[in-house]
């Protein structure tokens, strides 16, 4: 301690060593002690020195500091004086106090690149640059703290080079998105600087940071800190949101696609008062405005854009655009940037356009925001950087917006213009801004008038109606004559650019409007003196603009004007101009400093308002017909009459092409219909197949519980074996058949029903045959599938035939089982007398017993034929796809039958029951008259053992 003392200036009679000398002290104490407190005193001392003596310390000091980062993990307390003595050194931004105190001492400045020289020695070996990230990852405030600040000096003076270690580096990105969850807000804070530095430029790592979540953490931390009411910490993460999203379209659409866009709304929820507008407010509200241009730059592709407008209309974003677009209280520049970011968010995209039209602003009466903002723009005293945006605003809500050029025009109209005059429209603001005194309205209300004119041949014909009322007892003049006039007059120079280029873009692929432009006799004249004389530089680009005008006025001339056809025109510039000076005027647009800055990007954006000559979109109309001018001029006669010629031949083919693809059209949307037909009819059969499935399975029920009756009631009648038993079961079979006959009369009305079905389908399938053979080659495969129902329709009808045939022999058994049945009548008639005899009734009952059992037997034969013949039946029918709708109608009535069934099977039972009672009395009656009644085993012994006992009983008699 004796020896740090004396280093640090304690009490000593000799000489004070240097700086230099007591830091080669210090590092050989670091370099050779073995105690660690030692070389921590000695590192500690380093770090209050290091400030002073930067590049002392930085030259010696530098090696031994790394070399204790590498031994001396366990003590975290060296490790951070190490690590924040290494920051000292590489770190260019000194404290104020610092910088004021080296001056007074007149020491030495530090060169500034000391730490980009200091940072490339520690680079050197990325071996360094991995042990930073791993002590980064240290939990430990002492060292995670200092290790993400020199972390971050080292992305500052060597950045690219360190960006690359880092992303070479196995989870080196991961390990530095963990600063963003840390508790400690310092360390946070930092983290949030730090990847700042790291996402400079570099696309490949921001992607890694925003899939690691980045977004996700940086809104909540935005949300914590208040959104625009939050401290420098919002600031910061809004400009990495903003090295994350610009010109990065894989960010923009991963954060379109996570639903971040709709946390970005209540950013702009700042109320409507005079108050609360601090400068980190101001500061956080002007970034959160560039993020949100950023999301929808005219820049990015025009799918991304357009997604992100579409979304920030659904989310409600654009509403709260437009509301502080409204508001009261808002500071300048706030507005300014709100207007240019509502402009973009509306270029080009229909619904946003449409929404921006109905905003009105909170007047009395109320104001559509247009009309408001038209106001600001040709008025003078407003700021020039507001109407420069209010001018972006107006173009982006025309920008390929017929239907808004179409109001924006209609207002200028004589039809639509208000009676009253109580209201200003904003047509009458553009023509009240374009003959104006100040050249700056003049200049925007043209610009403003020609973006309503883009593109649109329709509107620059109806603009042609527009009169205008100069004076009090004069006559009213064009539109265009005034324009003309005014141009004439020789008005300052922006405002003679600013009609020359309305009337550019007026003319242009305009025939009406330049016959209308040449028929005033004064105009080509003027035109032709402005090209022909030698003007400074200040008129040459008026020139330009004048020779291409009466370029305009060659090329799309329809030579309807006898004095002002093309050829007369084209002499006219050759003698009064010359080709080459007229095409060397021309020139002089494109090669203009301001038609270069202008054709950079839409939006404009000017130094000084003397610097306004140029709009974006017309720089691309002067690039579309310099050509073409030019050419035209060097054309002759000839060639224009073969030109027209390819003219009229490329519009009959256009119109033949049109015609076609409306035939295509027509013939596509006549398939998709039949498709939709298809699909239609395919899913009802479906259902149908499903419904049929369903019932079958229901008949297959209610078939089982028949056959479990049937075999109920034959069990029931072999217990009895008698004259009554007998007769009893053929009224049991003559039922059935009845039964059974009318079953078949159903089953033959179901088959009529069938063959109407059928019939309908037949005639439904020739019309989609009809159909689709209009349609050609692509409806073969429909046709095939037609075919193939048709083959199976005569199958159908084919199996249709044979149930018929079926059905007749059925009828044919129905009416021989009905003779037979009444002849068994009869013969039950005759033999109650029989009974009187003995022996003659014993035999008559031997023999009908014996005819009635054969008779049973054959009847028992005919109705399982009859039951198989009715299975058969009911599977052909079942099989028949055409039985569906049949089948939806008869579930009903096969329910009612089946009840109706169950009903007469009880009265069958009932009966049965009757026939019991009357064969116990008929044998009481024949015990009473002496005649002995056996069981069935005795019956059927034979006729023999009958009469033996026939003989016994009249021997007892």
């Amino acid at each position: 301690m004796n020896f740090l003392r004396g280093v640090m200036g304690g009490p000593s009679a000799g000489p004070q060593p240097s700086g230099a000398e007591t830091i080669q002290k210090l590092c050989d104490r670091v370099a050779s002690s073995t105690l660690l407190d030692d070389r921590r005193d000695a590192v500690r001392a380093l770090k209050s020195l290091s400030k002073k003596y930067r590049l002392e310390v930085g030259i010696q000091a530098m090696e031994h500091l790394i070399h204790v980062l590498q031994t001396d993990r366990s003590d975290s307390e060296i490790i951070g004086y190490a690590l924040d003595t290494l920051y000292n050194v590489i770190s260019n931004d000194l404290e104020e106090e610092e910088q004021d105190d080296s001056e007074e001492e007149n020491l030495p400045k530090q060169v500034d690149d000391l730490g980009s020289q200091f940072t490339e020695i520690f680079i050197k070996q990325q071996e360094n640059v991995t042990l930073l990230l791993t002590l980064v990852e240290e939990f430990d405030f002492h060292v995670r703290w200092p290790g993400v600040k020199l972390l971050t000096s080292l992305l500052k003076q060597q950045g690219p080079q360190v960006q690359q270690i880092i992303l070479v580096s196995p989870m080196g990105v991961s390990r530095l998105m963990d600063l963003l969850a840390d508790s400690r807000e310092v360390i946070r804070n930092d983290g949030v600087l730090l990847l700042q530095q790291l996402t400079k430029s570099n696309a490949a790592i921001q992607k890694i940071v925003a899939f690691e979540n980045a977004f996700e953490r940086l809104l909540d931390i935005i949300t914590e800190e208040g959104n625009s009411d939050g401290g420098i910490v919002v600031e910061d993460c809004l400009l990495l949101l903003q090295n994350l999203l610009k010109n990065n379209n894989s960010n923009q659409n991963f954060f379109k696609e996570g639903s971040y866009i709709q946390r970005m709304k209540p950013w702009f929820e700042v109320g409507d008062d005079n108050c609360g507008w601090s400068a980190q407010k101001v500061t956080n509200l002007h970034l959160m405005l560039q993020l949100v241009r950023v999301l929808v730059s005219p820049t990015n592709p025009p799918g991304a854009t357009s997604s992100c407008q579409k979304a920030m209309f659904h989310c409600g974003l654009l509403q709260q655009l437009c509301t502080i677009l409204m508001a009261t209280g808002v500071p300048a520049d706030i507005l300014t940037e709100t207007i240019n970011t509502v402009s973009e968010v509306i270029r080009g995209c229909q619904m946003n356009q449409d929404y921006f039209a109905s905003v009105n602003a909170p007047s009395n009466p109320p104001r559509p925001a247009i009309v408001v903002l038209l106001m600001s723009m040709v008025n003078e005293r407003q700021p020039f950087v507001l109407r420069c945006a209010v001018l972006y605003c107006f173009q982006c809500f025309l920008y390929k917006n017929q239907k808004g050029q179409g109001e924006i025009v209609s207002t200028l109209l004589p039809s639509t213009i208000d009676a009253t005059g109580n209201s200003v429209s904003a047509g009458q603001l553009l023509c009240g801004g374009l003959f104006s005194t100040d050249s700056l309205s003049n200049w925007c209300a043209a610009v403003a008038l020609a973006h309503a004119l883009q593109e649109n041949a329709t509107l620059k014909e109806q603009l042609l109606r527009v009169q205008l009322a100069t004076s009090i007892g004069n006559p009213p003049v064009s539109l265009l004559q005034q324009c003309t006039n005014i141009l004439s007059q020789g008005s300052k120079v922006q405002t003679r650019v600013g009609l020359l280029m309305l009337l550019c873009t007026w003319l242009s692929n305009c025939s009406i409007a330049v016959t209308h432009f040449l028929h005033n006799p004064a105009n080509v004249p003027f035109l032709t003196g402005q090209i022909a004389e030698n003007l400074g530089e200040e008129e040459q680009l008026v020139q330009g603009l004048c020779a291409l005008l009466l370029g305009i006025s060659i090329y799309y001339n329809d030579n309807s004007l006898e004095n002002y056809r093309k050829e007369k025109l084209k002499q006219l510039i050759e003698k009064r101009i010359g080709r080459e000076n007229f095409i060397e005027k021309l020139g002089f647009i494109s090669k203009h400093e301001l038609y270069s800055r202008a054709a950079q990007k839409p939006q404009p954006s000017f130094s000084s308002p003397d610097h306004m000559m140029f709009d974006h979109e017309f720089t691309k109309l002067v690039k579309e017909l310099e050509g073409v001018i030019s050419k035209a001029i060097y054309k002759s006669s000839e060639e224009d009459k073969k030109e027209e010629e390819v003219k009229k031949t490329l519009e009959q083919h256009d119109n033949i092409v049109t015609h076609y693809k409306k035939v295509i059209r027509e013939q596509d949307q006549e398939l998709e219909e039949l498709k939709q037909r298809i699909n239609t009819l395919t899913s009802q059969n479906e259902q149908l197949q499903a419904t049929v499935t369903q019932q079958v399975s229901q008949i297959q029920q209610h078939k089982d519980q028949y056959n479990l009756l049937k075999v109920q009631l034959g069990k029931d009648t072999q217990h009895h074996n008698s004259h009554g038993d007998t007769f009893h079961m053929n009224g049991i079979q003559t039922e059935e058949v009845s039964k059974l006959k009318e079953e078949l009369e159903e089953w033959k009305n179901k088959h009529e029903l069938l063959q109407g079905q059928l019939r309908e389908k037949d005639s439904v399938i020739e019309k989609l045959k009809s159909s689709q053979l209009e349609i050609g080659t692509t409806e073969q495969s429909s046709q095939t599938s037609k075919s193939g129902s048709l083959e199976h329709n005569n199958e159908l009808q084919k199996e249709l035939e044979m149930l018929r045939s079926q059905i007749q022999l059925q009828s044919a058994e129905i009416s021989k089982l009905q003779m037979e049945n009444q002849k068994l009548q009869v013969m039950n008639i005759t033999a109650d007398p029989l009974l009187g005899d003995s022996s003659a009734r014993a035999a008559n009952n031997s023999e009908l017993e014996g005819r009635l059992e054969q008779e049973i037997k054959e009847l028992k034969s005919e109705v399982k034929a009859l039951s198989e013949e009715k299975e058969s039946l009911k599977q052909h029918l079942d099989s028949s796809s055409s039985t569906v709708a049949i089948l939806q109608d008869e579930k009903s009535k096969l329910q009612q039958e089946v009840a109706e069934s169950k009903k007469e099977q009880d009265d069958l039972l009932v009966l049965l029951a009757d026939q019991d009672q009357k064969l116990s009395a008929l044998k009481i009656k024949l015990k009473d008259l002496g005649v002995p009644v056996e069981d069935e085993d005795d019956i059927e012994s034979g006729d023999q053992g009958d009469e033996d006992e026939d003989g016994d009983e009249e021997e007892q008699d």
